[in-house]
């Protein structure tokens, strides 16, 4: 039997209403990992979960590792003179300029202020993968100089602001001939490694 008393004033019929979400969606990992990740689609990386950088240039033909994960950082060394570093960095917030891009502009001048964005060019790694089974493309930026009658150098570049991360490495050879092996050897046998959460 519903008896009510008659003194208290009944409650308004309530209107449901959406509620905002208080659980991130899951970061579907694999997709990111399958596709080109240009420099507009940096946002599609989980926030916080880093970019890393493969190390098999240590079993290409005719390279060796020198230094391997010291502060973050690992050299090669190749017979003909040639040396790579590689480095992996988080905590890039500070480097963050609206977009990949020119987040990564931002990363050459805090390296030296003296380099203007004209100075660097697109150029690509690989985006995760094996040096037998290549994965995607990944956007880097990339600045070349040879030095007169000096070594010929190529920096390669990208910070990844939703990710907090950067990577970089430097390829540095006699002469303009052995870099552009370097540079090949590199994009093979050091791919970018999309994070796996």
């Amino acid at each position: 039997m519903d008896v009510r008393d008659p003194s208290v004033t009944a409650a308004p019929a309530s209107t449901p209403v959406l509620s905002t979400p208080t659980i991130t969606p899951g970061h579907d990992a694999d997709a990111v990992a399958a596709r080109d990740l240009p420099f507009a689609a940096g946002g599609t990386l989980a926030p916080g979960a880093p970019v890393g950088i493969s190390d098999e240039l240590k079993v290409a033909p005719g390279w060796k590792m020198v230094r391997e994960n010291v502060a973050g950082a690992s050299q090669y060394a190749k017979a003909d003179g040639c040396v790579v570093a590689a480095r992996v960095s988080t905590g890039q917030a500070p480097l963050v300029r609206g977009g990949d891009r020119e987040s990564t502009v931002a990363l050459f001048q805090y390296l030296d202020a003296t380099i203007q964005s004209s100075y660097l060019t697109t150029a690509t790694l690989q985006w995760g993968g094996t040096p037998d089974t290549p994965g995607k493309n990944v956007e880097v930026l990339a600045l070349e100089q040879t030095a007169p009658g000096g070594r010929s150098t190529a920096v390669l570049a990208r910070v990844f602001g939703t990710a907090g991360s950067s990577a970089y490495v430097s390829v540095s050879c006699p002469d303009a001939a052995t870099l552009g092996s370097a540079r090949h050897d590199v994009v093979r046998y050091l791919p970018l490694v999309p994070p796996s959460a």
